[in-house]
């Protein structure tokens, strides 16, 4: 359950980052509302994961999900580019996601 939960708050992670990103372009109460829905849905969710997992583990995980997805986000929805170093970097975050749930 608490990997689930982890990886719940790394999408609520993206989404905070998406509306971040929304908010810089279009100013509104609604997406105010959606950014902190997304920053508080990932904070509850990551508690909750560190109820069982390591503190270092479960921060780890988190901030990769949410900076590898926020750039996934990015290419495809905001023409960010898709160059092959950048893939490969996210790709090694991911497996040092995976590395981490392996060891622990």
């Amino acid at each position: 359950m608490a990997w689930l939960s982890l990886i719940v708050a790394g999408m609520f992670e993206m989404f905070g980052v998406a509306m971040m990103n929304k908010l810089n372009r279009v100013r509104s109460w609604q997406v105010i509302c959606l950014l902190c829905l997304g920053f508080g849905g990932s904070f509850l969710f990551l508690s909750l994961a560190m109820k069982t997992l390591p503190m270092s583990t479960a921060y780890a995980l988190w901030t990769g999900i949410g900076a590898s997805g926020g750039a996934v986000l990015g290419m495809l929805l905001y023409g960010e580019s898709k160059d092959f170093r950048r893939v490969l970097f996210i790709v090694m975050i991911l497996g040092a996601a995976v590395g981490l749930k392996l060891v622990d």
